[in-house]
């Protein structure tokens, strides 16, 4: 039975008036806003993460110059009505595992706009059942290993740990430049299963390198906007220097589209910051381009 509801096209994503924005029940993407606050560590704001990805939306340009068309025509996006969320970690990322198991079980595609990085290990609960061999391509300033932090077991601190909870689940992250001394045993005794793209050797990255355990495989994207460098993306918790530029992103980003099948996806850790409306739109455009990616081949 559906739990959910949509939300009209004046506060939903992308131009209201676009053909398609007034029938949500035939779109095959759906953005789940999910602004989840509960362990932010340095700055908060992600709680209005979601609100402010949906406003910046409606400037979006659908005229995509890597299809040359409105590409969204091909899928449509409907977006859910943000719900109330659990005062514990625990509680909500079963929240957004049985929003993103409904959205699946009606063959649609899921995009959760976040709210903290703690989501990810609840929203690809659905997924892993669905999908064993599930990859999970992670772009992020943090590598996310420690087992906890603060005393919180789902700690944004620890969203990667807690995917790869699921033993079958493998990980790649890219843009990564930092790692505290905790995280470094776990990730030499899983080097079978975590493969880490340092920024600092971005200069260097060999794509092929990159997408190899992608290939073929059904792929979770999770994009934290800490990857993007803070002159970039400053409207985050934790803004860190030495991050991808925009284009160095969606190379990856399309790349991995191509080479396996995306499953779903979240963008997370958008802390708004006034005056800084360039990284709410930012991370709208983002959303489309991934989206775009995500379900339309290039021709």
């Amino acid at each position: 039975m559906r739990r959910y509801s949509y939300l009209p096209p004046k506060a939903a994503f992308l131009d209201p008036i676009r053909p398609g924005a007034d029938a949500p029940h035939k779109a095959k993407a759906v953005v789940i806003p999910f602004g989840l606050e509960r362990s932010v560590s340095f700055q908060g704001g992600t709680a209005q993460g979601p609100q402010a990805i949906l406003a910046a939306s409606k400037e979006v340009e659908l005229f995509d110059e890597d299809y040359w068309r409105e590409v969204v025509d091909d899928y449509e996006v409907a977006t859910l009505t943000p719900l109330p969320i659990a005062n514990t970690l625990e509680a909500a990322l079963k929240q957004i595992a049985l929003l993103v198991r409904q959205i699946i079980q009606e063959q649609r595609f899921p995009l959760i706009l976040g709210g903290e990085h703690s989501l990810t290990a609840g929203a690809i609960r659905p997924l892993v059942e669905r999908h064993p061999d599930l990859v999970v391509l992670q772009f992020d300033a943090h590598a996310d290993l420690r087992d906890g932090y603060e005393g919180e077991h789902y700690s944004h601190a620890s969203a990667m740990r807690r995917v790869l909870d699921f033993e079958t689940v493998s990980l790649v992250g890219v843009g990564i430049r930092n790692i505290s001394k905790e995280e470094v045993p776990f990730l030499e005794a899983n080097r079978d299963r975590i493969h880490l793209h340092w920024a600092s050797d971005a200069k260097n990255w060999q794509l092929e390198e990159i997408l190899k355990p992608l290939k073929d495989r059904p792929i979770y994207i999770t994009f934290d906007v800490d990857c993007f460098d803070s002159s970039l993306m400053p409207a985050t918790g934790t803004p860190e220097p030495g991050g991808l530029n925009w284009y160095q992103a969606l190379k990856v980003l399309q790349a991995a589209c191509e080479v396996g099948t995306v499953v779903g996806a979240d963008i997370v850790e958008l802390a708004p910051r006034p005056g800084l409306h360039a990284c709410d739109f930012l991370a709208a455009k983002l959303a489309y381009k991934l989206l775009s990616y995500a379900l339309v081949p290039k021709e």
